[in-house]
């Protein structure tokens, strides 16, 4: 078979996804950013420009050069996590390369042979895969629904299941921008097992010190949290958070953090940097709730048939996936980048602008956005 054969069933899908308008490509960044997930304008800040330096003088070195049970554990990832599991309120953290390991890790390690894994139907794909990776049988419950989330449960134990049941929900639902009934999710998870809150786009942001929306429930022995560093605390990497008997196994049991290379010990100075910052300089969620409520008003007032989130991710759904390509790309030529989401990301027929609203915008860019959505997309 020559190469050109092998590579044909390659070529043949990438052309069914062009004719599909759905085929991705990489862009720069270019425009005002209404894509990142930077919602505090930390990724340029020099607090942790500087807290890298200083990192580097201590002789931090830039490569873990190993995994954590190796040579790669290092006295400033340690301090970090300690530090971290003070914030979070929790026993014990652990550091991740990224947040999409870090939620596959826990998947797949910590739900056992017998349990049931039961997710929220538009939870992360990193969710997914750990779902299908993983020991524990899979199911699902309607997007926010907690009775039907009981419902599941009450069949699955009806069937003579007596394992535990793992809840895994986002606080903050990256591509809706809306939040999980937390506490009553924590309510069905005390009668039946454990609750993995993913804070990915809620750290930073929300709760006291932008402890999250899980704050209410930290310390609590079956609620585990996972927070991302490359989102709103402006570098790389995860954590999670939890029992630290839950944490110990993690470190013994977990082959996705055991076969990889530690993190970068220079995103453990940045890490605990970005959480004095939280701690510190509140006005960044005050400025950035200013956004969301201002951003709220405009398209209330100039496009009042959209549904607004509430949050500071707002999904406006268009539809059809090349009139959605179509009009990010409008929006870009005016200098904004706002970005287009379409299936398998979001559910078929939803394609999407995401806007993402951060402190890398002003309150006008902010105002001149929703002046340019109402100018190009007025959708009666």
């Amino acid at each position: 078979m020559s190469s050109a054969d092998r590579l044909k069933p390659y070529r043949e899908n990438l052309e069914g996804l062009t004719r599909q308008g759905r085929r991705r490509g990489l862009a720069g960044r270019q425009g005002v950013d209404f894509a990142s997930n930077d919602y505090l304008g930390l990724a340029q800040s020099p607090r942790l420009v500087d807290a890298v330096r200083r990192a580097l003088d201590d002789g931090v070195p830039v490569g873990a050069a190993g995994s954590r049970l190796l040579r790669g554990n290092t006295a400033a990832q340690e301090a970090f996590e300690e530090k971290a599991a003070r914030h979070f309120g929790a026993e014990a953290a652990l550091g991740f390369g990224g947040g999409y390991v870090a939620n596959f890790a826990a998947l797949t390690t910590l739900p056992q042979r017998g349990d049931l894994l039961l997710m929220d139907e538009l939870s992360h794909a990193s969710t997914h895969e750990g779902a299908r990776a993983g020991r524990a049988a899979v199911q699902s419950f309607r997007h926010g629904d907690v009775q039907h989330a009981a419902d599941v449960i009450a069949a699955w134990r009806q069937a003579g299941n007596r394992g535990a049941v793992w809840i895994a929900v986002e606080s903050l639902y990256s591509m809706d921008g809306d939040i999980a009934p937390l506490d009553d999710l924590a309510a069905l998870a005390d009668e039946h097992g454990f609750l993995l809150v993913d804070e990915a786009h809620a750290t930073g942001i929300y709760g006291p010190d932008g402890r999250g929306l899980a704050h209410a429930l930290e310390g609590r022995g079956n609620v585990l949290t996972l927070h991302t560093l490359g989102k709103a605390m402006g570098g790389s990497g995860a954590l999670l958070c939890g029992a630290g008997c839950l944490v110990d196994f993690m470190v013994n049991r977990c082959r996705p953090f055991i076969f990889a290379t530690a993190p970068s010990p220079l995103m453990a100075a940045v890490g605990s940097e970005a959480l004095d910052i939280l701690r510190e300089e509140a006005w960044r969620r005050e400025d950035l709730q200013g956004h969301v409520q201002a951003f709220g008003e405009e398209l209330r007032r100039r496009l009042p048939h959209l549904q607004f989130s509430g949050s500071q991710i707002v999904p406006l759904i268009v539809g059809p996936d090349v009139e959605t390509m179509e009009l990010a790309r409008r929006i870009q030529e005016r200098g904004f980048d706002v970005r287009g989401i379409r299936p398998p990301t979001v559910p078929e027929g939803t394609s999407r602008l995401r806007i993402s609203l951060t402190l890398n915008a002003t309150r006008a860019d902010v105002i001149r956005l929703a002046e340019t959505l109402e100018e190009l997309w007025p959708v009666s």
